[in-house]
């Protein structure tokens, strides 16, 4: 199957190409020459991974890494280990890496990668020699300079230990720099693991001081408790808003005077969910959508937001810790009632923002405290935020539209300025 069929006729990347599509008409017409630039990807690199089981077989994986676009710096974006990556998918995941550093004008591009297999079939030692093979076949591409793997769903902070160490034994010393998101003692950040809630945080305040909404006693909803919506939960908490409703995978908690959010956290922890918490009454998962709310932080899985649920949301301010959470049509609808929506590529941008700092810890070999990082994380964001929004304005436009028309103007003035080689 050619690479031009399978771009064609793949959704992820069909809903990529609408939304450049979408951007197109707002930029200024020296950058459209260059559009298609973000089009298509630079690089995609497939690869066989076949590593020997621990029962003496021959086992063969398929992996993938795509780097997008490098106009403003090396790739940067995860490693994913699900049954269902493919190509098109990781196209698509690389290119909103692309979007998503550009928006927070980081000087990195956007890349993506990742092998079909399920993590939970495999032992620990088969993991590492899947993690390690699949190292030395995208070593080619990547490095520090080059291309910047981090973790993803199904890959973890020990994973990228394991690629630390691979590179580097073909690099003949230690290569700190080349992934992010690994464990302190090898070089990780400290701040990493609660960075991306306390991004939604940081923007959901910034935009709420926008909008004149108070945070204080504001009713808060949080789909998904992980490290993600947990964190922004806490956060909110401890600024003294209310949070209301809670909802995982196990089910749906509601408590109108406001959820204890520290102890939901070592509920949580000890149960793996948020049902059966004390001090809170168990609803209908289809309830979440109906309860009163001012803040919404759809914090679990894509595609939770449909124009159904939009049409009688009841929040005022909707911060998308997950990627994808809301459907076009329902961003739509969001705006048409003047439902106010952080989109994605900079609500949920606190964790690339901080694999930046790893990064430049790791080149510097000098590192920060958990302060240092969380003050320099909130500066960024909150310049982020006020880039979105006066672009928003100035353009008549939702924050979506606004990120990703100021993200494309990034990318293609990098583009312009550096030319096309050979010329």
């Amino acid at each position: 199957m050619s690479l031009s069929y399978e771009i064609e006729n793949n959704g992820a990347w069909q809903t990529y190409l609408a939304q450049v599509d979408r951007v197109a008409p707002y930029l200024e017409a020296d950058l459209i020459p260059y559009i298609n630039t973000l089009k298509r990807p630079k690089r995609a690199l497939i690869v066989d991974v076949p590593i020997v089981m621990d029962d003496g077989a021959i086992q063969h994986f398929e992996g993938y890494r795509v780097q997008h676009n490098l106009s403003r710096g090396p790739g940067k974006g995860g490693i994913r280990y699900h049954p269902d990556v493919e190509l098109n998918e990781v196209m698509a995941l690389s290119a909103w890496m692309t979007i998503k550093t550009a928006v927070l004008n980081l000087p990195y591009g956007g890349a993506k990668g990742g092998i079909r297999v399920d993590p939970k079939k495999l032992s620990a030692r088969e993991l590492e020699r899947l993690t390690r093979r699949f190292t030395s076949e995208i070593s080619p591409i990547i490095g520090p300079q080059n291309d910047i793997p981090a973790p993803d769903v199904g890959t973890n902070a020990d994973i990228m230990g394991w690629m630390m160490d691979t590179y580097s034994s073909i690099k003949g010393h230690t290569v700190t720099g080349v992934v992010t998101g690994k464990p302190v003692h090898l070089g990780g950040s400290l701040g990493r693991v609660r960075a991306t809630g306390r991004g939604v945080f940081v923007t959901g305040l910034e935009v709420a001081k926008k909008i004149n909404l108070s945070i204080e006693n504001s009713r808060v909803a949080v789909q998904g408790f992980g490290n993600v919506g947990s964190e922004a939960a806490y956060l909110f908490n401890k600024a003294n808003a209310k949070v209301v409703c809670a909802q995982d995978h196990t089910g749906t908690i509601f408590n109108d005077d406001g959820l204890d959010v520290k102890s939901l956290q070592e509920h949580v922890a000890q149960t793996g969910g948020v049902a059966g918490f004390p001090d809170s009454s168990k609803i209908e998962d289809a309830e979440f959508w109906n309860v009163e709310m001012d803040i919404l932080v759809p914090a679990a899985l894509e595609g939770q937001i449909t124009a159904e649920r939009a049409q009688t949301l009841k929040a005022k301010l909707v911060l998308e810790g997950a990627n994808g959470p809301t459907y076009p049509d329902a961003d739509d609808v969001l705006g048409q009632r003047n439902i106010i929506v952080v989109p994605d590529v900079l609500c949920n941008a606190g964790g690339v923002t901080v694999s930046y700092f790893e990064w430049v810890q790791d080149m510097s070999s000098y590192f920060w405290t958990e302060d240092e990082i969380n003050a320099r994380l909130d500066k960024l964001m909150i310049q982020a935020v006020d880039d979105v929004w006066k672009k928003a304005q100035e353009k008549s436009c939702t924050m979506r539209t606004a990120a990703y028309i100021l993200a494309c103007e990034r990318i293609l003035k990098a583009r312009k300025e550096r030319g096309i080689f050979p010329g």
